[in-house]
């Protein structure tokens, strides 16, 4: 488990390099997009970064 200053470094290191992008769906479109995902077993998250990130061809 990590000690607590490991926490703080990371959170530090996280706050200078990653933004996030918060994103509203209605609850009836999540569940087909959860359903979805857990069918390609990935999470929500990598899901939806792997569409933007083919969409704007970045690696």
């Amino acid at each position: 488990m990590p000690s607590e200053s490991q926490n703080k470094a990371t959170a530090k290191y996280k706050k200078r390099n990653y933004k996030r992008i918060p994103l509203e769906v209605k609850n009836e479109h999540y569940e087909i997009i959860k359903a979805h995902c857990e069918e390609l077993g990935k999470p929500v998250n990598t899901f939806i970064k792997e569409l933007i990130f083919k969409e704007l061809n970045i690696k």
